[in-house]
C-alpha cells in the first residue's frame, strides 16, 4: 500500500488532543500533590505519604506518556518530510515507528489510569467502611 503525505498528517489532531489531555492530568495531579504536602506538614499522617508516593508514580508515568506522544508526533512530521522529498520507503518505516510510539503512549496511559482507579477504590472502600460503622 503506498503511503501518501496526508496519512501521517492525520495523526496531528489526535496526537495534539492526547497531549493536551496528558498535560491536564499532569497539572491536576501536581495540584493534588501540593495540597497533600501542605496537609502532611500540618498532620504528619502516614497515609498522606503513601498517597503522595502513588501520585509520584503517576506523575512519572504521565511524563513517559507525554514523551512517547511528543516523539510520535516528531517522527510523524519527520516521515512527512521524508515522503515530501521522495524517500517513500524510509517515510513509511518512520511513520510505522511513529505509530508504535503512539501505541506505547496509550499503553502507559492505560497503566496510569488503572493506578488511578485502584487508588479511588481504596478511598471509596474507606468511606463505605466509615459509613457502615456510623450506621451500626
Amino acid at each position: 500500500m503506498p503511503l501518501s503525505i496526508e496519512t501521517p498528517a492525520l495523526l496531528f489532531s489526535a496526537t495534539s488532543l492526547i497531549l493536551l489531555a496528558y498535560t491536564n492530568r499532569f497539572l491536576t495531579i501536581a495540584g493534588i500533590v501540593r495540597g497533600l504536602k501542605a496537609s502532611y506538614q500540618q498532620n504528619h499522617n502516614k497515609s498522606i505519604l503513601i498517597e503522595i508516593s502513588n501520585l509520584s508514580l503517576r506523575l512519572t508515568l504521565i511524563r513517559h506518556m507525554q514523551m512517547y506522544g511528543v516523539l510520535s508526533l516528531f517522527f510523524s512530521v519527520f516521515s512527512m518530510a521524508l515522503l515530501f522529498f521522495g524517500f517513500i520507503r524510509w517515510g513509511a518505516y518512520i511513520f510505522g515507528f511513529s505509530l508504535l510510539l503512539l501505541l506505547a503512549s496509550l499503553a502507559v496511559s492505560f497503566w496510569e489510569i488503572s493506578i488511578s482507579v485502584k487508588a479511588l477504590k481504596v478511598h471509596l472502600s474507606d468511606l463505605e467502611e466509615e459509613a457502615g460503622n456510623r450506621n451500626s
